[in-house]
């Protein structure tokens, strides 16, 4: 790329670290926005600093947030007894565009691998069990991915939570196998929150 000015093969370079972004797409992107008006590139730049500089997790559910806690751990219309355990913050945005459940979240960050080093100890399940302890739960919703790591970790999460007489359910599969919630349309989703079973 030594055809390109230095500014514009650095802009190409940092867009193409994106998830998702190739070379092809970090180089459309990359000339978009050099084709942009100067307070449209200045209002894109600010937004990517605030959204970096501003955002923490909630202390109670972990998901992203500017307040602490979020306005859904602070919200008085939520039910407060039931706690939908999610992977990412992204899982709990497509669980809220169902419009189905009215409960509290938790987010683990993530979910047991083994084959990735990712144990127990590495995600926010000794947070949920904190939660647990110290609120009044009466059923905890296990919506993690439908992938071996996630049924893992639901699995593992089920095992714990159980005993402590507390009902554990799991969203129905019509999520498919090897899916992410995130990329699941709200009628899969809200069949799935509604065909959930006690594990």
């Amino acid at each position: 790329m030594n055809h390109l000015a230095a500014p514009i093969a650095r802009l190409i370079e940092e867009f193409s670290k994106l998830p998702g972004v190739g070379r092809k797409t970090a180089q459309r992107l990359a000339f978009h926005v050099i084709h942009m008006g100067n307070q449209d590139v200045s209002n894109l730049a600010e937004a990517i600093v605030e959204a970096k500089s501003k955002t923490i997790y909630c202390s109670e559910c972990g998901n992203i947030t500017d307040v602490n806690p979020c306005v859904l751990c602070s919200s008085e219309q939520r039910e407060k007894n039931i706690i939908c355990v999610v992977e990412d913050p992204r899982d709990l945005m497509a669980m809220e565009r169902t419009r189905e459940f009215a409960g509290h979240y938790h987010v683990l960050h993530g979910a047991i691998s083994p084959m990735g080093g990712i144990g127990p100890e590495d995600i926010r399940i000794k947070e949920l069990l904190m939660r647990l302890q110290y609120n009044d739960v009466s059923e905890v919703i296990l919506a993690t991915n439908s992938t071996i790591e996630g049924e893992a970790t639901a699995m593992y999460i089920s095992k714990l939570v159980k005993p402590s007489g507390i009902k554990v359910t799991r969203i129905a599969h019509g999520i498919p196998v090897g899916g992410d919630l995130e990329y699941a349309d709200e009628m899969t989703l809200s069949k799935a929150l509604e065909g959930r079973r006690e594990l």
